[in-house]
């Protein structure tokens, strides 16, 4: 992984409260019940940070949030035990997101492909311990993520940060498989140049101010 922010516990192991039923299984209630609820809303901290990146708006991150919590309650009868909760409630949150973006009468949140195109090239694959330490989001990882154009953006905070599966995120960003991967791959890049072009101009301010 790129980098860490939770505890092992959010990268979708399951509750105690969910340990004595079989796979395929739906949560107790039809779902809807104490047990599906607490996974839930275990989630919270991640989907309100994928919110606000989204939103870019506190008061609207939290309406997202919510709406997504309600919708997840009403639907938990279709979800079932062997899949991951964590993705299913990404996936409500961003078909929420681009609903509310339709109703306002803005553009998807995907970026044409050609666009995509000319920000990634040329093309280089990069390892991610070759991007960044393994260390939690500073200052100037944050601007540099915050500077990614969305579509790649969105892929590498799912994949790094989320540590959801490639197949987890197409269905989320509903994307084939390939696009995610290049996405990842070519959004990891644009992080590294970015993050380096930061830190090597604070190095270069702190060098003048020193012969200042």
């Amino acid at each position: 992984m790129v980098f860490r922010r939770r505890s092992p516990s959010s990268t979708g192991e399951r509750a105690g409260g969910d340990a004595g039923r079989s796979a395929g299984e739906p949560f107790a209630d039809g779902g809807a019940g104490e047990d599906f609820a607490v996974e839930a809303l275990s989630h919270l901290d991640s989907l309100f940070g994928t919110a606000v990146r989204l939103t870019r708006r506190g008061p609207d991150a939290e309406d997202l949030v919510q709406d997504t919590y309600l919708k997840a309650f009403r639907s938990a009868a279709q979800f079932r035990r062997g899949t991951n909760l964590k993705a299913w409630l990404f996936t409500i949150l961003y078909n929420t997101f681009r609903n509310m973006r339709r109703d306002h009468g803005r553009s998807p949140i995907d970026v044409d492909s050609e666009v995509v195109e000319a920000a990634a090239s040329p093309a280089r694959d990069l390892s991610p311990e070759q991007i960044l330490t393994r260390a939690t989001l500073d200052v100037d990882l944050q601007a540099a993520l915050e500077g990614l154009p969305d579509a790649f953006r969105q892929a590498v905070w799912l994949r790094d940060v989320e540590e959801l599966a490639y197949a987890e995120i197409a269905s989320v960003l509903d994307v084939p498989i390939g696009t995610v991967m290049s996405r990842i791959s070519r959004g990891r890049r644009l992080l590294y140049d970015g993050l380096a072009a930061r830190r090597t101009g604070q190095a270069t301010r702190a060098v003048d101010e020193i012969k200042g």
